[in-house]
């Protein structure tokens, strides 16, 4: 039976997944360090101060006040830490193929997103979203040549899912693109026209679509733990 290798997100602990998201994210953020640090000073100085005029006299009072003091240092650190370690993954990813890809998979429950299910031979690739909105299919790559791939696949996904929504988003910094580290908030805002119950039944038609025709694996991105760890951590805190 083969076992999971230590960089398996699945596999590490809490401690693990923080420490490994700390090098990946400084790799890029090489003053990262100086932003933890300052913000656990200035929340725990702020809570300290807060907490102090909460009723308690003597060793009581000073105990409530340490203990708030780095109780709100912490939060305030690991917000911080949190935010500025999802940028530091998009930075890194961005420009390569399948980022978006990637960056989807900072979607929870509720969604469906399949890599990779269109491309070229000069790389311009189109990722599928299935959640409330409906359908939206993701372009990577030129966009000239994106508008004749999002063409082809909307008109198969109309074959089979005529009565869902669906959205084409092209992914950049050009005029009408969306910008890799707002894609997966620009997906969320597309609206809810497809209820839970019918999901299921979208994701069935689908099948039979991609039955139909061949796909590639996804190719590596520049992040080994596909944003696993830095979205179980969003989601904490």
């Amino acid at each position: 039976m083969s076992q999971q290798t230590p960089t398996d997100p699945d596999s590490m602990s809490r401690r693990q997944q923080f420490a490994a998201t700390y090098r990946m994210a400084k790799q890029s953020d090489t003053r990262l360090w100086l932003w933890l640090l300052g913000t656990f000073v200035v929340g725990a100085a702020a809570g300290f101060g807060l907490f102090w005029f909460l009723p308690g006299d003597g060793v009581i009072g000073l105990v409530i006040a340490i203990v708030g003091a780095l109780l709100l240092g912490t939060l305030l650190t690991l917000i911080v830490f949190g935010r500025r370690a999802q940028k530091a993954a998009y930075q890194q990813m961005d420009g390569q193929v399948g980022a978006a890809a990637n960056a989807l998979k900072m979607l929870r429950r509720g969604w469906k997103v399949d890599p990779l299910i269109a491309f070229t031979k000069q790389q311009d690739v189109v990722h599928r979203v299935v959640g409330p909105p409906g359908i939206v299919l993701v372009g990577e790559g030129n966009p000239h040549r994106l508008r004749t791939l999002l063409a082809n696949e909307r008109r198969k996904h109309e074959r089979v899912a005529a009565d869902t929504p669906i959205h084409e988003v092209v992914v950049g910094s050009g005029e009408g693109q969306v910008p890799l580290p707002k894609l997966v908030r620009h997906v969320q805002k597309l609206g809810r026209a497809v209820k839970p119950a019918d999901l299921t039944d979208v994701l069935n038609r689908l099948k039979a679509l991609d039955a139909t025709r061949s796909t590639m694996p996804i190719p590596k991105g520049p992040v080994p733990t596909s944003m696993k760890g830095l979205r179980g951590q969003m989601r904490g805190r």
